[in-house]
């Protein structure tokens, strides 16, 4: 534990951690995946001393106000002549190769 990361990772969470993704870990991969941790824990928690003051949020960098269509049903061909646009048709419904 430090005054930074006050949780700190431990072995007893790295050994929480994995059995919750159903893994085995060693002893030298439990010492390696503390240190590990840790380090990216350090690292993002240096975020915190960035001056972010004069930065608008960004939610949007694109310039796309919005990337989804309304869902609007519309006229559509009947059954019969969408069948007759296929190359094969069984029993009323499109007919296509096997795959497997």
């Amino acid at each position: 534990m430090n005054a930074r990361n006050p949780l700190g990772v431990d072995q007893t969470t790295v050994e929480h951690l994995a059995s919750l993704a159903s893994i085995t870990v060693s002893d030298e991969e439990l010492t390696l995946l503390v240190g590990d941790l840790n380090k990216i824990i350090g690292s993002i928690d240096k975020l915190q001393d960035l001056d972010t003051s004069g930065v608008e949020p960004t939610c949007q960098v694109t310039g796309l106000t919005s990337v989804w269509r309304n869902d609007i049903i519309e006229p559509q061909l009947p059954r019969e002549k969408l069948l007759a646009l296929a190359p094969d048709s069984k029993n009323n419904q499109v007919k296509v190769p096997k795959v497997l």
